[in-house]
Protein backbone atom coordinates (compact mmCIF):
# COMPACT_ATOMS: atom_id res chain seq x y z
CA UNK A 1 0.00 0.00 0.00
CA UNK A 2 1.44 3.39 -0.93
CA UNK A 3 1.98 6.08 1.70
CA UNK A 4 -0.95 8.29 0.68
CA UNK A 5 -3.36 5.38 0.68
CA UNK A 6 -2.10 4.25 4.10
CA UNK A 7 -2.48 7.79 5.50
CA UNK A 8 -6.06 7.99 4.15
CA UNK A 9 -6.85 4.62 5.73
CA UNK A 10 -5.46 5.77 9.08
CA UNK A 11 -7.58 8.94 8.95
CA UNK A 12 -10.70 6.83 8.26
CA UNK A 13 -9.91 4.66 11.28
CA UNK A 14 -9.44 7.75 13.48
CA UNK A 15 -12.81 9.12 12.30
CA UNK A 16 -14.45 5.78 13.23
CA UNK A 17 -12.89 6.04 16.68
CA UNK A 18 -14.13 9.61 17.12
CA UNK A 19 -17.66 8.64 16.03
CA UNK A 20 -17.72 5.71 18.46
CA UNK A 21 -16.57 8.01 21.28
CA UNK A 22 -19.21 10.61 20.50
CA UNK A 23 -21.95 7.95 20.48
CA UNK A 24 -21.28 7.48 24.19
CA UNK A 25 -21.17 11.25 24.80
CA UNK A 26 -17.42 11.59 25.26
CA UNK A 27 -16.46 15.13 26.13
CA UNK A 28 -13.47 17.38 25.54
CA UNK A 29 -12.48 15.26 22.53
CA UNK A 30 -9.22 16.17 20.81
CA UNK A 31 -7.37 14.51 17.94
CA UNK A 32 -3.62 15.14 17.89
CA UNK A 33 -1.52 14.40 14.83
CA UNK A 34 1.74 13.35 16.49
CA UNK A 35 3.23 11.63 13.45
CA UNK A 36 6.05 14.20 13.17
CA UNK A 37 6.72 14.15 16.94
CA UNK A 38 6.44 10.48 17.90
CA UNK A 39 7.94 7.25 16.66
CA UNK A 40 5.17 5.32 18.43
CA UNK A 41 2.03 6.34 16.51
CA UNK A 42 0.54 8.83 14.05
CA UNK A 43 -2.49 10.08 16.02
CA UNK A 44 -3.87 10.32 19.52
CA UNK A 45 -7.61 10.46 20.11
CA UNK A 46 -8.08 11.88 23.61
CA UNK A 47 -11.45 12.21 25.31
CA UNK A 48 -13.08 12.18 28.72
CA UNK A 49 -16.01 10.67 30.54
CA UNK A 50 -17.75 11.93 33.66
CA UNK A 51 -17.56 8.58 35.51
CA UNK A 52 -15.64 5.32 35.39
CA UNK A 53 -18.72 3.67 33.87
CA UNK A 54 -18.87 6.23 31.08
CA UNK A 55 -15.14 5.78 30.44
CA UNK A 56 -15.68 2.03 30.14
CA UNK A 57 -18.70 2.54 27.86
CA UNK A 58 -16.70 4.85 25.56
CA UNK A 59 -13.81 2.37 25.43
CA UNK A 60 -16.20 -0.50 24.65
CA UNK A 61 -17.91 1.53 21.93
CA UNK A 62 -14.55 2.26 20.28
CA UNK A 63 -13.55 -1.40 20.34
CA UNK A 64 -16.93 -2.70 19.12
CA UNK A 65 -17.18 -0.16 16.29
CA UNK A 66 -13.67 -0.82 15.04
CA UNK A 67 -14.08 -4.59 15.41
CA UNK A 68 -17.14 -4.41 13.11
CA UNK A 69 -14.82 -2.75 10.57
CA UNK A 70 -12.32 -5.60 10.98
CA UNK A 71 -9.89 -3.58 13.09
CA UNK A 72 -8.60 -5.08 16.33
CA UNK A 73 -6.45 -3.33 18.93
CA UNK A 74 -2.84 -4.34 19.50
CA UNK A 75 -3.42 -3.83 23.22
CA UNK A 76 -5.83 -2.41 25.79
CA UNK A 77 -4.83 -1.14 29.25
CA UNK A 78 -6.88 0.15 32.19
CA UNK A 79 -10.30 -1.02 31.07
CA UNK A 80 -11.28 -2.77 34.32
CA UNK A 81 -10.65 0.32 36.47
CA UNK A 82 -12.08 2.91 34.09
CA UNK A 83 -9.88 5.85 35.08
CA UNK A 84 -7.62 5.90 32.00
CA UNK A 85 -8.21 3.40 29.21
CA UNK A 86 -5.54 3.23 26.53
CA UNK A 87 -6.45 1.40 23.31
CA UNK A 88 -3.51 0.93 20.93
CA UNK A 89 -4.34 0.43 17.25
CA UNK A 90 -0.78 0.95 16.03
CA UNK A 91 -1.31 3.93 13.74
CA UNK A 92 -3.40 5.67 16.41
CA UNK A 93 -3.95 5.36 20.13
CA UNK A 94 -7.19 6.20 21.91
CA UNK A 95 -6.93 7.60 25.43
CA UNK A 96 -10.24 7.63 27.32
CA UNK A 97 -9.97 9.42 30.65
CA UNK A 98 -12.11 9.94 33.71
CA UNK A 99 -12.25 13.79 33.85
CA UNK A 100 -10.18 14.37 37.03
CA UNK A 101 -7.47 11.94 35.87
CA UNK A 102 -7.20 13.73 32.53
CA UNK A 103 -6.88 17.09 34.28
CA UNK A 104 -4.11 15.67 36.46
CA UNK A 105 -2.00 14.23 33.61
CA UNK A 106 -2.78 16.81 30.88
CA UNK A 107 -1.12 14.59 28.27
CA UNK A 108 -2.01 16.88 25.37
CA UNK A 109 0.40 19.50 26.75
CA UNK A 110 3.28 17.13 25.90
CA UNK A 111 2.73 17.83 22.18
CA UNK A 112 1.99 21.58 22.07
CA UNK A 113 3.10 21.96 18.44
CA UNK A 114 1.22 18.96 17.07
CA UNK A 115 -1.69 19.76 14.76
CA UNK A 116 -4.91 19.31 16.70
CA UNK A 117 -8.60 19.09 16.07
CA UNK A 118 -10.97 19.77 18.93
CA UNK A 119 -14.51 18.40 18.67
CA UNK A 120 -17.15 20.46 20.48
CA UNK A 121 -19.10 18.64 23.18
CA UNK A 122 -22.41 19.24 21.34
CA UNK A 123 -21.19 17.49 18.15
CA UNK A 124 -22.69 14.03 17.69
CA UNK A 125 -20.58 12.81 14.73
CA UNK A 126 -17.89 13.90 12.29
CA UNK A 127 -17.44 12.93 8.64
CA UNK A 128 -13.72 13.58 8.30
CA UNK A 129 -10.71 15.08 10.00
CA UNK A 130 -10.11 18.76 9.27
CA UNK A 131 -7.58 19.80 6.64
CA UNK A 132 -4.01 19.43 7.83
CA UNK A 133 -4.81 16.41 9.96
Amino acid sequence: MDKRKADAETRKRVVLCVKASLEKKANDLIVLKVKEYSSVTDYFVICSGASDRQVQAIASSIQETLKKAGILPLGVEGEAIGKWVLIDYGDFIAHVFYDPVRQFYEIERLWPDAPRMAVADDVTAIKALKRGM
